[in-house]
């Protein structure tokens, strides 16, 4: 009885594990068609449309890396052509800062032996006078100081053309505006991103630069003694493109306020442009006067008490001692106040006085144009950022954005300069 219960047991298990089977073997058949099928539609789909797209996409893609390997090597090419122009203007430094240095050497050499030689010459004058004799020492000491006088009339009128106090100072500023230059380009370069613009817009200040500050003496040197003074300009002329009308009418208050700027800081600005006009610059260009004509007479007195130095000279010693007495005096006192007079005009460095004023009057008209040229650009998107443009000539005027504000509120009543640095 027990083994037919376990027979019929066993037989059940076998049944129902077959079924079993049977029904995974149905569901394992069943999902095979549903594989199928969707791995046929998915290749049907890549074999179809799918492709067209693909083949777009890598198009696209191809065109961006084209593209972008394009604007690389363009970049590159702007970076450098500014490196190229950091390493002239480098070269120009150096240039300029060592013609400074000779040319203040010549000042000091040519006033100090100019001055050696005219007293030298008024002693020869002093001492012929006291000898008695009439025969060979007191002609050579007569030849001996008219010529000297007559050598140094030729040296003091060189030296009153070429004015080497102004010159050294003309180098001196040269290197300081190249060493700007040299900055500026150096912060374009690590900032990123640089333009053809700014490549065109630093040759333009170098070769202005250059013109405004030669190098050689013969036929480009700078007039020493014009019939006025004016201020200096080592800036290229500003020029902009009007592209106003190819904006639309609707977006005027755009154009007009935005980018940091308002109406307030506008006025601000033309404020600020008629101060320096009046008060700065004008006061500058007066004292700049003021030192040229000053130069002007002590270069026209110079020469013309050695002349008379040598004149003296050459008549001393004729007739009685009381009928020579006046060449004596021309020959000995003239030769003084000629040495006074060369001391006053190169010891002083009268010269580089009316080249200071005159650079000084510049600094304040390259800002005058600067807020100038930003204001008559409608399209307040081209101009520079309101706010970083107050700062600006805030600092290049020594002064607080807060002072700046209020000595544009005192408008035309001021009285006070608007730099505080000169």
């Amino acid at each position: 009885m027990a083994s037919l219960q376990a027979l019929s047991l066993c037989s059940c298990k076998f049944s129902f594990s077959s079924q079993n089977n049977r029904r995974r073997v149905i569901k394992a058949t069943n999902n095979i068609p549903k594989f199928r099928k969707t791995h046929l539609s998915l290749s049907n789909l890549a074999n179809g449309s799918s492709m067209e797209e693909l083949v777009l996409k890598n198009d696209f893609t191809s065109n961006n890396i084209s593209l972008q390997t394009d604007i690389n090597e363009s970049e590159e090419l702007v970076i450098g052509k500014l490196y190229a122009i950091k390493e002239t203007v480098a070269d120009r430094v150096e240039m300029h800062k060592n013609i400074c240095e000779q040319r203040k050497n010549w000042n000091s050499l040519l006033l100090t032996s100019i001055n050696t030689i005219i007293l030298g010459a008024a002693t020869m004058a002093g001492i012929a006078a006291t000898i008695n004799a009439n025969g060979a020492p007191l002609i050579a000491l007569k030849i001996a100081s008219t010529l000297l006088y007559i050598g140094a009339t030729g040296m003091v009128i060189i030296m009153n053309k070429i004015q080497p106090s102004q010159l050294a100072e003309e180098q001196r500023n040269a290197t300081r505006l190249f060493r700007h230059i040299q900055k500026h380009v150096q912060t374009v370069i690590d900032i990123g991103s640089p333009t053809a613009s700014e490549v065109e817009d630093t040759m333009n200040r170098v070769l202005a630069l250059d013109k405004a500050y030669p190098l050689p003496l013969l036929g480009v040197m700078i007039d020493k003694f014009p019939s006025a003074v004016e201020s200096a300009v080592w800036w290229p002329l500003r020029r902009r493109i009007d592209e106003g009308k190819e904006l639309e009418t609707n977006y005027e208050n755009e154009k007009r306020y935005g980018n940091g700027w308002n109406e307030e800081l506008e006025n601000e600005m033309r404020e600020i442009v008629g101060i320096l006009r009046r008060n700065d610059e004008a006061d500058y260009l007066r004292l700049g006067g003021i030192a040229l004509k000053l130069n002007k007479v002590l270069a026209l007195c110079g020469p013309s008490l050695t002349i008379l130095g040598a004149i003296g000279s050459g008549f001393v010693g004729i007739g009685s001692f009381e009928e020579s007495s006046w060449a004596v005096m021309l020959g000995v006192v003239g030769g003084a106040l000629a040495s006074v007079v060369n001391t006053m005009e190169h010891g002083g460095q009268v010269g580089m006085v009316v080249e200071l004023y005159r650079s000084n009057a510049g600094f304040f008209r390259e800002i005058e144009e600067e807020i100038e040229f930003n204001l008559k650009e409608k399209d307040v998107r081209k101009r520079e950022n309101g706010e970083l443009f107050e700062m600006k000539i805030a600092l290049q005027l020594g002064r607080s954005i807060a002072e700046l504000r209020n000595i544009a509120d005192k408008g035309h009543d001021i009285k006070e300069f608007g730099s505080k640095l000169f």
